[in-house]
């Protein structure tokens, strides 16, 4: 049994081929899926996929490249369709000064609303987070205690300490199977198997040997065998223990 615990199957990308997407996951004994709202449309989209599909979870959010576009209207939906049954989760929510297609002043006040919201309904965030690694702690440690998994983990050795020391889970995806990807295959050798999650991004992110083509949830299995070499582990080791990380998080 494996968990997909972060992919966007709501995209256009999927909309020729999702029940084979779907059915392809299931091939790879990926049982559960766990599709992340990262718009408003997206959110709506990822809680109609929860109820057409037994096997998919979904969250709800406002990705920060949607900031200047947030309003009260839309924090309003998002906070109701949060309350449904398979909603397990806010996110992706968080801080990206990176490509900054969004003001830093609008994402700000963004995640701020949405990691409130999360408080209120008791539910866990999932974090985005692109050079912008102070400003998330700091944000994250003024609102302790909260539940969060660093999704796509990029950082360095001393972000990790620091998510760690806060409780938090580590996410990782199958860019550490690119080539130059060798600082992040060692943070993946330092995360604790109890604190690791895995997760596809698709249709980001493609693996190694797959690179310009579409991911899907398939992949995690390749992911999780990736995970097993780097830590010296058997890959029924790796499945077992990311898939009651996945389940305990999203309490599925």
């Amino acid at each position: 049994m494996l968990v997909e615990t972060h992919c966007h199957l709501d995209f256009p990308e999927f909309d020729h081929d999702r029940d084979e997407v779907i059915q392809r996951a299931k091939d790879q004994g990926i049982d559960y899926i766990v599709n992340i709202g990262s718009s408003l449309k997206g959110s709506l989209a990822s809680v109609e996929l929860s109820r057409k599909y037994e096997s998919i979870y979904a969250t709800v959010g406002i990705h920060p490249h949607e900031a200047d576009t947030f309003d009260l209207e839309t924090g309003e939906t998002i906070k109701g369709l949060a309350k449904n049954k398979k909603v397990v989760a806010i996110g992706e929510i968080g801080l990206d000064y990176f490509k900054r297609y969004s003001k830093k002043e609008n994402q700000l006040p963004l995640f701020l609303a949405q990691l409130n919201l999360a408080k209120e309904l008791n539910l866990p965030l999932v974090i985005h987070t692109r050079d912008a690694q102070a400003d998330t702690l700091k944000i994250l440690k003024e609102a302790m205690p909260v539940r969060a998994v660093v999704h796509c983990f990029s950082g360095d050795n001393l972000f990790l300490k620091e998510c760690l020391d806060l409780g938090f889970l580590i996410s990782f995806t199958c860019n550490i199977t690119y080539k130059k990807a060798q600082d992040l295959r060692e943070i993946v050798k330092f995360t604790p198997l109890d604190r690791l999650m895995l997760e596809t991004d698709a249709p980001y992110l493609s693996p190694e040997g797959f690179r310009g083509k579409r991911n899907e949830p398939a992949q995690i299995r390749l992911l999780a065998e990736a995970v097993a070499a780097l830590k010296g582990l058997k890959l029924d080791e790796v499945e077992r223990a990311t898939t009651e990380n996945a389940r305990r998080f999203f309490s599925f």
